[in-house]
């Protein structure tokens, strides 16, 4: 996985566990992820979110002629972070052909949930199609 010039690169997201529908990573509480008032920003928790989902879907689907992408996300933002880091997991709820629906999970070092999001993603093809 391509990491470079990613957004997972810059708000310091690391996938700490990686299994058929779960996921692990986490992500810094730092000037990275802040919002103006030096509070974990919703964004960064939404990205935080995506990315297990992401990284879970593309996990079980056949990577040689399939990817997933972002269809639908929300998010309730529990309590406020201002330091530390945080820890998802995404728990993946549902596993059709053309989409997939992953609870996540957001904590902090204490267990004190941060964050709760579901995230639908869509199997998409790779495929190069030859009359296109």
């Amino acid at each position: 996985m391509k990491l470079e010039k990613t957004l997972m690169n810059s708000l310091g997201i690391e996938i700490k566990e990686l299994g058929e529908g779960k996921v692990i990573a986490t992500m810094p509480v730092d000037e990275r992820t802040w919002q103006p008032f030096g509070l974990l920003h919703g964004g960064a928790s939404v990205a935080l979110a995506e990315t297990v989902a992401s990284v879970g879907g593309f996990e079980i689907v056949d990577k040689e002629t399939q990817a997933v992408v972002g269809l639908e996300i929300n998010a309730n933002h529990i309590r406020g972070k201002r330091t530390g880091y945080v820890t998802a997991e995404g728990n993946i709820l549902h596993r059709g052909k053309t989409t997939m629906v992953w609870d996540i999970k957001i904590r902090d070092e204490e267990d004190n949930l941060i964050c709760v999001s579901r995230c639908t993603l869509a199997v998409i093809s790779t495929k190069k199609d030859a009359n296109a």
